[in-house]
């Protein structure tokens, strides 16, 4: 069941969102070579706790961690620990807010210094294919819409799109109707209509669609152990309009590594 939000859970959701992108603005900071993941996590959960907001990751069906950091070919659901980033890394950080009893869910793929043109051109496709994904998130629109614009994105240079994992209703509970994936046909799937909220995450990998998940029950990585992108919004659907509920500014403006390409 598709769960509609009234325009004042839209606004607290909206709250939980601004927090979410402060939080991963102050771990943008810190992302560099020599910095353990676990510290990541550290950070990112005293953030959010100390604007009176819970981490909505943490102990969620048993997750040990307040953040998914997800390293090179983990496409997601990564363990932070005493990993060290190391130059020619790319992470994944994906991050949960709950506030006020709404959640909001965003990610973000940083590539460290030293990094390979072929995997920055992953990067900006798979960034660019989340917003051609929201260009499609309007009233009137179904949920295949979102899906074919993200998959005939990425398909075009050679990608495999994840079909196990997929975007999501996002509200009182972290993950709820409708479903979102990243393939798709246009026309197909849930009507979209005004109340929706849901989170958009396009999950590329350089090589096969196939992932594998290791024996600690969450980790999901490519089969191929080649690179993975992966990056995430929560949007919700007005009459007239879509709103990115989450925002990246914050890890842009703090994130040393001006890597976007100017084109998009």
């Amino acid at each position: 069941m598709i769960h509609l939000k009234t325009p004042e859970e839209i606004q607290i959701i909206r709250e939980s969102a601004q927090i979410l992108a402060q939080t991963h603005g102050e771990v943008a900071r810190m992302i560099k070579p020599g910095v353990k993941t676990k510290d990541l996590d550290r950070r990112a959960e005293e953030f959010i706790r100390d604007h009176h907001a819970e981490p909505s990751f943490l102990h969620y069906n048993g997750f040990p961690a307040s953040l998914c950091i997800s390293v090179n070919e983990v496409v997601v659901h990564g363990f932070p620990g005493t990993y060290e980033l190391k130059e020619g890394d790319i992470v994944s950080v994906d991050c949960g807010v709950k506030y006020n009893g709404f959640h909001s869910d965003s990610a973000y793929t940083y590539p460290l210094e030293g990094v390979t043109q072929e995997v920055l051109d992953l990067l900006n496709r798979t960034y660019d294919s989340l917003y051609l994904g929201i260009a499609q998130a309007k009233a009137g629109n179904r949920i295949g819409d979102i899906s074919h614009a993200i998959q005939a994105h990425v398909e075009q240079f050679g990608y495999g799109v994840v079909r196990e994992l997929v975007g999501h209703g996002v509200g009182r509970n972290l993950h709820e109707d409708p479903e979102v994936p990243n393939y798709g046909k246009r026309g197909k799937g849930p009507k979209i209509v005004a109340g929706m909220v849901f989170a958009i995450e396009p999950m590329i990998n350089m090589g096969t669609q196939r992932v594998v998940q290791e024996k600690d029950g969450w980790t999901i990585r490519t089969n191929d152990r080649k690179p993975s992108a992966h990056f995430e919004h929560t949007v919700a659907v007005h009459e007239e309009r879509t709103e990115v509920l989450t925002s990246h500014e914050e890890i842009e403006r703090n994130y040393t590594y001006k890597w976007r390409s100017k084109s998009r």
